[in-house]
């Protein structure tokens, strides 16, 4: 059996780490350096940095700061934010990324997928899409939940991974902060469309919401921020209840 994943998401903003709800009311949290040092000494399976407001101000994702997070840990760094060429693949990855996460720059250029995928191999490339619903449709949102692109996330998820996107990381606008579960409905919707590893993202609010979460077929990673962030559950704790749930977990 696959073990599953716990990856705590450094959201970074002007250098620091912050959090929001719903993607709005941004707050400052911690300086991501030391966090990422904390999450690799707590028992973190992966780590995910997002540079959040890189795409929405049209700019280069903060180097610095991320090859001194790549320098600080031992497990899989997974990096985004402003990614919009295979140059910004390249510079990433040279500061010690092991993945590289593409949100609005595919929404604009969609033959980023394919490229990246065949330069540095399909792991390597995850997908992460920010999905809302409106009107009763699952809508892909770009420019860090922002904007609505109006297409279709299922019908575009699915292109992205039989294009070249390994992983898909899927972020709930809906249920993002709120901490209330995971959004299962949509998880369970993007599942029955592909073939590649899902991470969850969005509604983590309690232990047993991984252990719900991990019952459904095809997600193979929890992502959360809040709920580490301020230490109301350690990776630790939450590796032992799944693993004694059933839930076959690295510790």
């Amino acid at each position: 059996m696959v073990t599953k994943r716990i990856i705590p998401c450094l959201d970074v903003r002007n250098g620091r780490v912050v959090k929001g709800t719903n993607f709005e009311g941004i707050k400052d949290v911690a300086d991501p350096v030391e966090m990422a040092r904390l999450y690799n000494a707590a028992g973190a399976d992966e780590l995910v940095f997002y540079d959040i407001t890189a795409s929405f101000e049209g700019r280069a994702l903060f180097t610095d700061i991320l090859t001194q997070v790549a320098s600080e840990i031992f497990i899989p760094l997974t990096v985004g934010g402003g990614i919009n060429t295979l140059e910004d693949f390249d510079r990433v990855l040279k500061c010690g990324a092991d993945k590289v996460s593409v949100n609005s720059g595919a929404l604009k250029n969609p033959d980023l997928i394919p490229a990246a995928a065949q330069r540095y191999g399909d792991q390597c490339v995850v997908l992460s899409a920010d999905v809302k619903r409106v009107n009763g449709q699952f809508r892909v949102f770009a420019k860090g939940g922002r904007e609505d692109t109006g297409r279709d996330a299922l019908d575009w998820i699915a292109w992205c991974t039989e294009h070249g996107a390994g992983e898909v990381c899927l972020n709930s606008i809906d249920t993002d902060g709120v901490r209330n579960g995971f959004d299962l409905e949509m998880l369970d919707a993007v599942a029955a469309r592909v073939h590649v590893p899902i991470i969850a993202s969005g509604g983590a609010g309690k232990k047993e919401d991984f252990l719900e979460l991990f019952h459904h077929k095809g997600i193979d990673a929890g992502l959360a921020a809040g709920i580490f962030h301020q230490k109301l559950l350690s990776i630790s704790d939450l590796k032992a209840y799944l693993n004694e749930n059933g839930i076959e977990m690295r510790v």
